[in-house]
């Protein structure tokens, strides 16, 4: 009789996680590379990126590393290419660099609306054309958008970030009409409310407060509690689902 097989369990397969070098970008790399993943993480921080890829191999991960900006289409094809290169193949992506900030819209300038929009809105588009260019049938694509993707912003001015961020679930959703059926390639959208991570410091007492009063468990998340639902959407556990996104924000929406 043969082993079951896991449905949670991602042995073998090769996932690109982008944003790789900080906050949540690690923290799934980490938990990816526990589950069996052999890993692309891609990062515009070098010296950070290869800290991170340096304690995943301690820890027996495979892992190569891409420097790359996201809002420069000829990077986001080194990235999937350098999956191809290292592995042979490309079975996941999670879509997961991106830009916050928080300025007040009246004081908004081009360059600084045209960063956010490179990076979180362009950088998920080309970056998920590339990689399902070279993924075989079963493929997943993990898009990180947000809870601001569905409400407006309460605590902080968020225009730039909440209009991408509601542009990754329209475009999750038209990518997933496309590649789904023709081609076998999942694309998903993960929502995640407030997590402990240096966006969140950078909000400081102010945002903490904020998000404390308005989450029902009354906290910020944490990364063990996000990890599962992007092992999930990547999983075999996963293969009904495609075209939607999976909101973990603690109740934060649902007030």
């Amino acid at each position: 009789m043969s082993a079951p097989v896991d449905p949670f369990g991602l042995d073998g397969r090769v996932v690109v996680v982008t944003g790789a070098s900080s906050g949540l970008g690690t923290g799934f790399a980490r938990s990816l590379g526990g589950a069996g993943a052999r890993l692309v993480l891609a990062a515009r921080r070098v010296e950070r990126l290869e800290a991170v890829a340096a304690e995943l191999r301690d820890a027996g991960v495979e892992v190569a590393t891409v420097a790359a900006d996201v809002a420069r289409p000829d990077d986001c094809a080194r990235v999937a290419q350098a999956a191809v290169d290292a592995f042979g193949r490309l079975d996941g992506l999670v879509n997961n660099a991106g830009l916050g900030g928080a300025v007040p819209a009246l004081k908004e300038t081009p360059q600084g609306w045209q960063d956010v929009v490179g990076v979180n809105l362009d950088g998920v588009f080309w970056t998920a054309t590339e990689c399902a260019r070279r993924m075989a049938d079963g493929g997943a694509i993990v898009n990180v958008a947000s809870v601001h993707g569905h409400l407006a912003p309460r605590s902080f001015p968020h225009a730039a970030y909440a209009a991408t961020k509601s542009g990754v679930l329209g475009l999750t959703r038209a990518l997933a009409a496309e590649w789904s059926g023709r081609r076998g390639i999942r694309v998903n959208a993960l929502c995640p409310g407030y997590f402990a991570s240096e966006m969140t410091d950078a909000g400081g007492e102010q945002l903490a407060s904020a998000v404390v009063g308005r989450t029902m468990l009354g906290r910020y998340g944490e990364q063990h509690e996000l990890d599962g639902a992007v092992r999930f959407l990547l999983a075999p556990a996963s293969s009904y689902v495609t075209g939607t996104s999976l909101t973990v924000d603690g109740g934060y929406s649902a007030w």
